[in-house]
């Protein structure tokens, strides 16, 4: 029986590299000279953490990862922005994290929006992921083309896509 997965994830590769690219910028800027500006990514709990010595120059970090982001085609919606947080003098931190995996009320949006519009297809939630299944191709791709159009808050990914 056919069928494919819907997933939200990142490329974790390319989130390196952009992180990296825009740590390297950030050592070079003249207006970050001499302070404790930069990025670190936790991989294993996809978050990222942006450090500055105040709230306008945390803007600027935050600035230039997204500039990376973009320019390594790393969607700038699976991140979501933490609150800001001051770790002693004047300097502020901002955890970053990185959406990894379909959450349930998601799941269950995409899975209601599957069942109304009552394709020959099933849809149930697996984890982080949603799988879709079906007796005809055309089915699945019509259910492809209905998510795509629908849910665009979250950047969803299909995969294995199986016949």
């Amino acid at each position: 029986m056919p069928s494919f997965d819907i997933l939200c994830e990142a490329n974790a590769v390319e989130v390196k590299n952009a992180v990296d690219t825009a740590n390297k910028e950030i050592a070079n800027r003249f207006d970050f000279k001499g302070s404790d500006a930069r990025i670190e990514w936790k991989e294993k709990e996809h978050e990222l953490f942006a450090y500055a010595d105040d709230e306008f120059k945390l803007g600027q970090v935050r600035e230039v990862m997204l500039g990376k982001f973009a320019k390594r085609s790393v969607d700038a919606r699976f991140l979501e922005n933490k609150d800001i947080e001051k770790i002693g003098g004047d300097k502020v931190k901002q955890k970053i994290v990185v959406k990894n995996g379909v959450d349930s009320d998601l799941a269950k949006r995409i899975v209601k929006l599957i069942k109304d519009a009552k394709l020959k297809v099933t849809a149930s939630i697996q984890g982080e992921v949603v799988r879709v299944s079906g007796n005809k191709k055309d089915d699945l791709q019509s259910a492809i083309q209905l998510v795509r159009q629908k849910v665009t808050d979250v950047p969803l990914k299909v995969d294995n896509f199986r016949d």
